[in-house]
């Protein structure tokens, strides 16, 4: 019986190959893609006939395979990438999707032989499926302020893996929110100046204004506010370890009398500012809370004081139940990278300003911009990717590789918006803004 099962087992494993190799040679006549399958043999599997060098899916178990037979979910291919069991070589996520055009897609499973299918695909069914390590956040996460949301154990799953990872594909401003291009050939560090000078002078920031941000991240914005446009700004932020990156970023500047920087909770703010900028922290609160997140900024700007509110957003559905679904990959983001994280629609946020007392002066949407600063970072942290490896591991690494590329795409293709909005604490009479926005765009 010993020397039975070693034999079965070899005869399954055999059989694998030959059942992995069939179903891809069917398939290579079907996508002519520009790209190759290496099996866990090491074989490589062209899906056309001279596909380009370099670039190819490696499968790197059977058990792949067999999860995915099993268990076939957006959320089996993200464990089994975490686990490096399921690995892109040659590239990213950014490339297939470059050669994608050419692949032989449409009507794909209409033209797909489904009894070979199943035929080469029942082998797997029976193999070894041992569970990969679940990457996502582990805690719950309730959806109202009112019943205990705590943003801080959030926020920290997503902020505090490490600044020395987020320096090996942000700017060096830090600047980990969508920059502005100028031109579309400018560097990564160039965009995101004129983006933190864009925030400035789209908030009319002047000398001796108070000003708050709020989500300063690594402090890139308070400091660039008060060095160039003489404010005296706070910074609040929930992640320790951008505090500790911002408080040392403030003294090296020599900076202790205008700028300061706290970890708090926007909710737990207090005070009177002219001028406040949330830039990439209104994902983070969740849909529920959005009529509090207005008010409590709305009661902390002075009367006629601006806000300038910048946040991804997707598109309207026809009512907001439709709008609460989360297709898989948005159900995924969520999970794996940016917990408790949803996003609004631009008539909705413009909604909610109107109703907590503002003023809405401007909205520009900046969906083209995200989609190449997305591709920078992608591009950043694959060519240091040993590095990001050894400062968080492979499977986060592979992870943010995965998550940065989607996003790139989301915003290419479309799928997601951007949109700064300006808006003013309502009063009756003038505004104080001037009639036109000439001066921003010369």
């Amino acid at each position: 019986m010993n020397d039975e099962m070693p034999a079965a087992s070899t005869r399954l494993a055999e059989r694998q190959v030959r059942s992995a190799r069939r179903l891809l040679a069917h398939l290579a006549e079907l996508l002519q893609a520009d790209l190759s399958v290496r099996l866990w043999t090491g074989e490589l599997i062209p899906l056309r006939a001279k596909p380009s060098d370099g670039l190819a899916v490696a499968i790197r178990t059977p058990r792949a395979v067999t999860r995915l037979v099993r268990w076939p979910s957006l959320t089996t291919v993200i464990e089994l990438v975490a686990a490096g069991e399921l690995e892109l070589e040659g590239g990213t996520l950014l490339d297939i999707a470059e050669r994608r055009g050419a692949m032989n897609t449409k009507g794909l499973l209409r033209r797909l032989d489904k009894r070979l299918a199943v035929a080469t695909l029942w082998p797997f069914l029976f193999g070894a499926a041992a569970v990969a390590t679940d990457h996502a956040f582990a805690g719950g996460i309730a959806a109202r302020d009112a019943a205990g949301r705590d943003n801080t154990a959030l926020i920290q799953f997503h902020y505090d893996l490490s600044n020395d990872f987020y320096a090996l594909f942000l700017d060096p401003e830090m600047q980990y929110s969508c920059a502005y291009f100028r031109q579309p050939d400018a560097s990564l560090a160039a965009a995101q100046l004129a983006k933190l000078d864009m925030i400035c002078r789209k908030l009319r920031l002047k000398p001796g204004e108070s000003f708050l941000d709020i989500g300063c991240g690594w402090g890139g914005l308070v400091c660039y506010a008060a060095v160039h446009y003489g404010v005296t700004a706070h910074g609040v932020t929930l992640s320790e370890a951008q505090l500790a990156f911002a408080r040392d970023k403030v003294a090296r500047l020599g900076l202790q009398d205008r700028v300061t920087v706290e970890l708090k909770d926007y909710r737990n703010l207090d005070g009177n500012f002219d001028k406040i900028a949330s830039i990439g922290m209104f994902e983070h609160i969740g849909l529920d809370n959005h009529a509090a997140y207005f008010a409590k900024l709305n009661a902390l700007l002075r009367p006629r004081g601006l806000l300038l509110n910048h946040a991804i957003a997707r598109r309207a559905k026809r009512d907001l139940r439709r709008f609460r679904r989360k297709r898989a990959e948005y159900a995924a983001l969520t999970r794996y990278i940016f917990p408790g994280g949803e996003l609004d629609y631009i008539g909705l946020s413009l909604t909610n300003l109107e109703r907590h007392g503002f003023e809405v002066h401007d909205v520009e949407g900046w969906r083209e911009h995200y989609a190449r600063t997305c591709r920078l970072w992608c591009e950043r942290l694959a060519a240091n990717r040993d590095a990001a490896e050894r400062e968080v591991g492979a499977a986060k690494t592979r992870l943010w590789l995965l998550y940065l590329a989607g996003c790139a795409l989301a915003f290419q293709n479309n799928g997601a918006g951007i949109f700064q909005t300006l808006a003013s604490k309502r009063v009756k009479g003038s505004a104080g803004l001037p009639p036109t926005r000439e001066d921003l765009y010369r």
